[in-house]
């Protein structure tokens, strides 16, 4: 008698049973929601030099100690709410990075008060409609990712390279990177 099928995954999603469930449930879907996109973006800034793991493991005390990534209480974070954050384990704790998440905060609701929607100006840059890649090549960077970042840059994002942009690309849908393999493809 045989079981349930199994099924295929991106394989770097069947090592871990919450890297298997976010691959299913969430990587890859299409966001358009302005403030969930840049929480997933700083999520990924923090992922820098870390496994996805790590921070998928954190989410919620990252949720909690940036104030539900609300752009508009995470810009007017100071000092001591570099201080806070540095002392919670829950958290990377990055001086950079926290540091960066708060300028980020800033550049967000610089980008509002100039009639910039975040998803809109995002989805602009792709096209409009998820990039669909082949299945077969994985990319760490490509020209999609290279202009965002640096369109972000110029904006005063930081933490924002072409290989982090492309990783949030990735698992906000706006590339869709499954394999070719993949149950989600």
């Amino acid at each position: 008698m045989r079981g349930p099928p199994v099924l295929q995954r991106c394989r770097w999603a069947e090592s871990d049973p919450l890297l298997s469930a976010y691959h299913d449930e969430e990587w890859g879907v299409p966001e358009r929601d302005s403030r969930a996109l840049w929480e997933k973006l700083m999520l990924d800034g923090f992922q820098a030099g870390l496994a996805w793991i790590t921070i998928l493991r954190k989410r919620d005390a990252f949720r909690a100690a940036f104030a539900g990534f609300d752009p508009a209480i995470v810009a007017r974070f100071g000092p001591a709410d570099v201080e806070r954050l540095l002392a919670d384990p829950g958290i990377v704790r990055s001086r950079a990075k926290i540091e960066a998440t708060i300028g980020n905060a800033r550049a967000y609701l610089a980008m509002q008060a100039a009639g910039e929607d975040f998803s809109d100006f995002i989805w602009s840059m792709a096209g409009g409609a998820p990039v669909r890649g082949d299945g077969i090549t994985m990319h760490t960077k490509t020209p999609l990712s290279e202009a965002i970042s640096a369109a972000l840059k110029k904006r005063g994002f930081k933490f924002v390279g072409p290989v982090i942009v492309y990783a949030w690309l990735q698992a906000t849908g706006i590339v869709d990177d499954h394999t070719a393999h993949c149950h989600r493809r």
